[in-house]
């Protein structure tokens, strides 16, 4: 990515937002000691130059084939900056408001005393809101910073799930859930190992993952299929493909050389002793008696992702058996064609939205920047007799870390 332009553009950005918060840091620090005043400004001036030498570099740190990890991480830094300053600049921006809006009053009405200080003497508003724009910008930054620390701290979440036509045997079935391994991003095999072991405690009936086992190339579980390779369940591992398990996201050599690593990774998933489905179904038999087990590869109703899905083939044949589960990556799909075209579908087992790797959540409350796209992007949801579990991600990619949408492991207990 040498063709820089963008990146000018972007550090353009980025230092106006520099002049800008420069102002407001300067308002805040006028009562402070001169050498103190002194020794803040030149040190946001030095973090400001190193930021936009990194943000140009960046182009030809990539064109240098470093450690993809060390990416990550200069971009989450250099990300967290950039939206830190933003989330600054609102409230920078509302006081220009407040203060042009006082400016033209005390033109049009020169006696009613309109000025920029407060009339009582105490804290003026300007320093104020420059102060809450400063200390929100930093906390975002500082929590962004700390999100690194959570990115393999995997939560079990344990949910109970009714139906009505579950057949008898089945009640009780324990299936473990994950989704979203990203292998490629992994830095610690201990702390994934760890996460293992946490599925393999559950002794689960049944293990389901739904897609993204790498970022984009095969090899890169070459490290962890010793990991990976543990997990094992009496009724089987079956697996499914997501959007980054194409490749789609990488410049090849050759249409050749994107299938090849697409047919080495269905070999990855052999290998593993995970069932991979592709657009069919499987039947799960216990006691004489059936459930349809389908898996799909990705579909997705959103932005650009691919519709590689094909339920006209993963379909036909399951509509004998009472009760079915199906894997399918994108949550969209549910509301996009399960629910409309296959009301039988009872349970849809999904991934791909990570919870944003960022938002808050707690049991009364629960909000992500990813529901602006996302209806359904973590968690449980029902329509009539239907249900979808989205889980939040094994893994994480991109920006390695998490704040607030912890990794998942799920255990669904059908009852």
């Amino acid at each position: 990515m040498r063709n820089s332009s963008t990146w000018w553009i972007i550090a353009g950005i980025m230092l106006l937002l520099d002049l800008y918060v420069f102002q407001a840091l300067k308002a805040v620090s006028n009562n402070a000691a001169d050498k103190t005043r002194i020794a803040l400004l030149t040190g946001y001036w030095v973090i400001s130059a190193c930021t936009l030498i990194a943000l140009l570099s960046f182009p030809y740190i990539q064109a240098l084939q470093t450690s993809k990890i060390f990416r990550n991480y200069v971009f989450a830094i250099l990300a967290g900056l950039f939206f830190a300053k933003l989330v600054g600049s609102v409230f920078f921006l509302i006081d220009d408001f407040r203060r042009a809006a006082m400016w033209v009053a005390s033109k049009i009405f020169p006696g009613t005393g309109a000025h920029f200080a407060d009339e009582a003497g105490g804290i003026s508003r300007s320093v104020f809101l420059s102060w809450m724009g400063l200390g929100l910008g930093a906390g975002l930054f500082g929590t962004l910073i700390y999100g690194f620390r959570n990115k393999y701290n995997y939560q079990m979440r344990k949910v109970k799930l009714s139906f009505a036509n579950l057949p008898a045997s089945f009640k009780g079935l324990k299936i473990v859930h994950i989704s979203d391994i990203h292998s490629g991003s992994f830095q610690n095999k201990e702390a994934v190992q760890h996460g293992v072991d946490m599925v393999l405690k559950e002794k689960a009936d049944l293990i389901l993952f739904t897609g993204d086992l790498v970022n984009d190339r095969h090899e890169e579980m070459q490290e962890y299929m010793d990991v990976f390779n543990q997990i094992k369940a009496p009724m089987g591992v079956f697996s499914t493909l997501g959007n980054h398990d194409y490749g789609d996201y990488v410049s090849w050599p050759s249409v050749e050389a994107k299938q090849k690593n697409l047919e080495q990774l269905k070999v990855v998933h052999a290998q593993l002793g995970w069932r991979l489905l592709m657009n069919e179904h499987v039947v799960i038999e216990k006691n004489n008696e059936q459930i349809a087990l389908l898996g799909i590869e990705n579909w997705g109703a959103k932005g650009r992702f691919p519709k590689y899905g094909k339920m006209s083939e993963a379909y036909p044949g399951s509509e004998k058996y009472p009760f079915k589960i199906l894997m399918s990556h994108d949550p969209s799909h549910w509301d996009a064609e399960v629910r409309t075209k296959y009301p039988d579908i009872d349970l849809m087992l999904a991934g791909h939205t990570h919870g944003f790797q960022f938002g808050l959540e707690n049991p009364y409350f629960k909000w992500s920047p990813v529901q602006w796209m996302y209806k359904q992007w973590a968690g449980l949801y029902e329509e009539g007799k239907q249900k979808l579990y989205v889980n939040r991600g094994f893994g994480f990619i991109g920006y390695p870390g998490r704040v607030g949408i912890l990794p998942e492991i799920t255990v669904i207990e059908l009852v």
